[in-house]
């Protein structure tokens, strides 16, 4: 061969990955997808929102059973209450004083379930009940008489009192309450429901300690609220600030209960579209 013959180099030949290799970068790949949609859904349920589902009439007519809503952590800072997983610290970092007619997610002071309530009276006032009007601070808070309340009757259920149930042209039955709308005074007004004198519609009067709330539902004769001294899975007495878990914000999902499992369609019907979205 000559000197001067030009010398021949071959190039490297890339071989591809083996599949093994593409198969354990994939497998990486999700396994942080998986850790960070974690991380992202701790924060979110930490300190944003929680959801939370109705399970009772007490605060109708403004909530339903069935109804199913996003409480805000931030408005009232955070406590162990707030947390994912309860844990009872006694303190409330950033804490900022709920307002008059807020409606609040809540642990029971007892047995530390989730509880919505309306708060009525704050630290320092004086709250009571007179023949089913609120006084806060000797002043009757006004209640004005307002068109009744009409719901249809949930499967299995029926009307908090036989004389409220009424049938309906097509022959459903559907339950009418007395509604009054409650003006507190500070302005915020709600519907409530009374269905006429009971027990606890006169109650002596409750001055609210500091870090106290007095807590009603709107369905004022279906709820054992602040007015009832605390037992577990009954009356509240007045509660904690440091309870508290967040401040109810608004719908995203709302069913009337009829839907079945087995049949796929009744998923769509039984929802209550209307309500969905709604701010609390």
């Amino acid at each position: 061969m000559s000197e001067n013959a030009p010398t021949v180099t071959s190039e490297p030949v890339e071989t591809p990955p083996a599949p093994a290799a593409k198969a354990k970068k994939k497998e990486d790949s999700f396994l942080v997808f998986l850790i960070k949609l974690v991380v992202v859904v701790l924060i979110f349920r930490t300190f944003l929102f929680t959801s939370f589902s109705i399970p009772s009439e007490s605060m109708m007519p403004r909530l339903l059973v069935g109804d199913y809503l996003f409480a805000a952590k931030w408005p009232y800072g955070y406590s162990g209450a707030s947390l994912p997983i309860d844990w009872k610290t006694g303190k409330r970092i950033f804490g900022s004083q709920p307002e008059r007619g807020d409606v609040v997610i809540f642990k029971h002071p007892i047995d530390r379930t989730d509880y919505v309530k309306r708060v009525i009276g704050l630290p320092g006032d004086q709250v009571q009940m007179v023949a089913g009007v609120v006084h806060i601070n000797g002043v009757p808070v006004k209640k004005q008489k307002i068109a009744d309340f009409v719901v249809p009757v949930r499967p299995n259920g029926g009307c908090a009192e036989v004389r409220f149930t009424e049938r309906e042209a097509d022959g459903t039955f559907a339950c009418r309450y007395p509604q009054y709308r409650e003006t507190l005074p500070n302005g915020v007004s709600y519907n409530v429901l009374d269905f006429g004198l009971k027990p606890q519609d006169t109650t002596p009067p409750v001055v609210v300690p500091e870090d106290r709330l007095f807590l009603m539902g709107d369905n004022r004769d279906n709820s054992l609220d602040s007015r009832f001294p605390a037992v577990a899975q009954r009356g509240i007495d007045l509660v904690p600030q440091e309870n508290l878990v967040g401040r109810a914000s608004f719908m995203f999902f709302s069913t009337d209960g009829t839907a079945e499992w087995l049949k796929p369609w009744t998923w769509f019907t039984a929802a209550r579209w209307d309500r969905m979205g709604r701010a609390i």
